[in-house]
């Protein structure tokens, strides 16, 4: 399922010497396509893919923190303008159900499930208090609990907090949820995430976002490579 068609950067390139679009691939985003129920969006850090992530969930009605759409709290404003200039053209279906996960300020999230709702409501809705378990824990009672499908799920590196085996849970679960017509866009640098099967993966460069297939991808390549080769790279690397 498809909510979101494509996202369009309508600002004059002209400030190129101003956050965000001292990034080259901002600078030089026009339009992205998303054609895939599950779509990737891979880069080094410092690409732009994250600033890219948060533009767009802004602008589908998420808080920049995360959460649900009913989200509305703040601990500080830390976004670019960047949302201002972007514009979605969305399907002529809607989605019932949203969230944006974003890894870096989940615990704040938590923080507002714990104080916008009761201790019966956060057991049902995400299977208990999520300040009661792990980081990695917490991502996957949220993902298995509060989403229920025909959502638009935008996600940031949520493999930061997920072991080898976390993040093959979370497969299976991206795969349930694109069954129950479900639209998932999704920065990441997990090879694991990364080969989950008939998704678009978007590559990050400075010449802007380009599909590439998985198998040509610096997080596959480079992680194949460590494995082949650990003992050189190690020593390489002056370890040894």
């Amino acid at each position: 399922m498809i909510y979101i068609n494509r996202i369009r950067n309508t600002r004059l390139k002209k400030d190129r010497n101003t956050f965000p679009y001292n990034i080259p691939s901002i600078f030089n985003l026009e339009e992205l396509e998303f054609r895939k129920s599950v779509t990737f969006i891979v880069g080094e850090n410092g690409s732009g893919k994250s600033t890219l992530i948060e533009a767009l969930a802004i602008n589908s009605g998420f808080n920049p923190e995360g959460g649900s759409r009913n989200f509305n709290f703040k601990t500080q404003d830390s976004h670019s303008e960047l949302y201002n200039n972007i514009k979605l053209v969305r399907s002529p279906c809607r989605n019932t159900d949203g969230f944006f996960l974003r890894a870096e300020s989940f615990y704040n999230v938590a923080s507002a499930i714990t104080n916008i709702l009761d201790k019966d409501q956060i057991t049902r809705n995400y299977g208990g208090s999520l300040h009661e378990c792990s980081h990695g824990e917490s991502f996957l009672a949220l993902i298995h609990n509060r989403l229920s499908g025909n959502g638009l799920y935008i996600f940031d590196e949520p493999e930061s907090a997920l072991s080898f085996n976390s993040q093959l849970n979370l497969l299976t679960a991206i795969k349930q949820l694109a069954i129950k017509k479900s639209q998932f866009i999704i920065a990441t640098h997990s090879p694991i995430l990364l080969a989950y099967p008939d998704a678009d993966i978007y590559h990050v460069s400075d010449s802007g976002l380009k599909l590439t297939n998985y198998e040509d991808t610096e997080q596959y390549g480079l992680t194949k490579y460590f494995l082949n080769n650990y003992k050189k790279m190690i020593n390489e690397l002056g370890l040894l």
